[in-house]
């Protein structure tokens, strides 16, 4: 496993001309491992898990690193997480700095499970996640999930792939 890579990511169909339309050849069970993997940090407000003000976040955080020519489209992923019912975390994989955001890294060792169907699953979802790390004999960390599509875009593909991303402790 390479560092901080993740499997490709095929983009050449987008037919929505928002999301393009994910490919999940590649990204099952795959073992990932970061070291000091630069992100940009991004909270969202949320009512009982679900987001209220996602689409103004991501559109700012995406403008910033368009600006900083910061997205690599064969090596980027956006990892998402409930902080609480009130407020989710949004990693966006960059490679330099973006100004006006939050920049961080992330070092670890992470399994990945491609799930498919809809967005009230994550729950269920996160708990195989952690259940995938067991079977494997080690202790899971943090969950993220990598969301492929935006629900619009899930809809007009007919497929809302979700990618699961676990750390292993």
């Amino acid at each position: 496993m390479e560092t901080n890579t993740l499997p490709h990511c095929d983009t050449s169909e987008n037919t929505t001309n928002c999301c393009p339309k994910f490919n999940p050849d590649g990204w099952d069970g795959q073992k990932l491992h970061f070291d000091k993997k630069p992100f940009v940090r991004a909270t969202t407000k949320s009512v009982m898990h679900v987001p209220v003000n996602m689409g103004k976040v991501f559109t700012r955080v995406q403008k910033h690193m368009e600006e900083a020519d910061a997205i690599d489209p064969n090596n980027y992923i956006v990892l998402s997480r409930d902080l609480s019912s009130w407020q989710g975390e949004h990693l966006f994989s960059s490679p330099v700095r973006v100004e006006n955001e939050e920049n961080m890294t992330l070092s670890g060792d992470f399994v990945t499970k491609v799930f498919e169907g809809p967005y009230r699953k994550a729950k269920d979802w996160y708990e195989e996640m952690k259940d995938t790390v067991r079977a494997s004999g080690s202790e899971p960390g943090e969950v993220w999930f990598f969301y492929t599509t935006c629900p619009k875009c899930a809809k007009a593909y007919g497929e809302n792939y979700v990618v699961g991303v676990a750390e292993v402790k």
